[in-house]
């Protein structure tokens, strides 16, 4: 029979705890932990989250996808494709069983875009949540590009789910989110959930200076707040793994990559300072909108917008 181990890990802000390492073999549920604690002013930022990996793949084609590189080496590249039903929900019924008291927030979006499977079988709406509903011990996080919601509007699972949506600027998606919902359309899907009484989160990510891009990027904040107020913005700016760049399809993307950090290459230090910056000043004085966080970026970054990493409140954690 399966076991949960637990170690006990240092976190960002220098506090120790007793968390799930990983769940029997770790196929399913495991710390993400690939990223070390930051000692550098290069060294990127990402705190050590649990991720669900049920499934693996995506039928979007963004262009910058991580997927990319992370699967290439499987004869069907990031086609979805679903893990074993009956591990799954042993590995979840397991978790539940063997709580610490410690609340989780479980990220099922890492390997995968949480909602591939939505009216296909086997589905998070479906099969997963109703496990989160019965125990209401953990959380589940969905991250997503997809606007089919009615699975989780149906669920009534308001109290155990968590939904982040990845946005982008409309011209930015327009180019290399292909197959991807509109971002207008992912914001209405996120307006239904957040009436509906759901935590509702955005990822603005991979943020890309093209030409016009202060325009774009405020304009987006504005779409999204003449909708919903999120409970938390997470921004990101874009970064590749060397892996993924030479796996992509597209490469036009990566001749805005021209600094190194210990997680691939990123655009140059004073340009995302710029992106940050702006946007969330604009957040902050338009619509009294603190709530917001980093995804892997540099100490440096965070010093130099004068943020405490220590103190984040990330996308991906509680």
């Amino acid at each position: 029979m399966p076991k949960v181990v637990y170690e006990e890990y240092e976190l960002l802000n220098g506090e120790r705890k007793e968390l799930v390492k990983q769940v029997g073999d770790g196929s399913i549920i495991k710390r993400f932990d690939k990223t070390p604690l930051p000692e550098k002013n290069t060294d990127v930022v990402c705190p050590h989250f649990l991720e669900l990996k049920w499934a693996n793949g995506c039928n979007f084609d963004c262009a910058w996808c991580y997927l990319n590189g992370t699967f290439r080496f499987r004869p069907f590249k990031k086609k979805p494709y679903l893990k074993d039903e009956k591990k799954i929900l042993q590995h979840l019924d397991l978790l539940f069983r063997n709580s610490n008291g410690e609340v989780e927030l479980l990220n099922s979006g890492e390997l995968s875009d949480s909602l591939v499977f939505e009216g296909n079988g086997f589905s998070l709406s479906g099969n997963i949540i109703p496990l989160f509903k019965k125990y209401r011990k953990h959380k589940l996080l969905i991250v997503t590009k997809s606007a089919n919601v009615e699975g989780i509007l149906e669920s009534g699972a308001q109290d155990v789910v968590v939904v982040s949506f990845s946005l982008n600027a409309y011209p930015v998606a327009e180019k290399w989110e292909r197959k991807a919902p509109h971002p207008r359309e992912r914001i209405r899907a996120a307006k239904k959930l957040f009436d509906a009484g759901y935590t509702v989160r955005f990822r603005i990510d991979p943020m890309v200076p093209v030409e016009g891009w202060k325009e774009h990027y405020l304009h987006l904040v504005d779409e999204i707040f003449s909708n919903l107020t999120p409970e938390r913005i997470t921004l990101g700016s874009l970064r590749g793994l060397q892996s993924t760049i030479n796996n992509c399809r597209d490469a036009s993307w990566t001749k805005y990559l021209t600094e190194t950090s210990n997680w691939g290459k990123k655009i140059d230090h004073a340009t995302r300072l710029k992106m940050y910056r702006t946007v969330i000043g604009y957040l902050k004085e338009s619509y009294g909108f603190e709530n917001v966080a980093l995804c892997k970026e540099t100490v440096a970054i965070w010093n130099d917008l004068g943020m405490d990493y220590r103190r984040m409140r990330c996308n991906c954690v509680i």
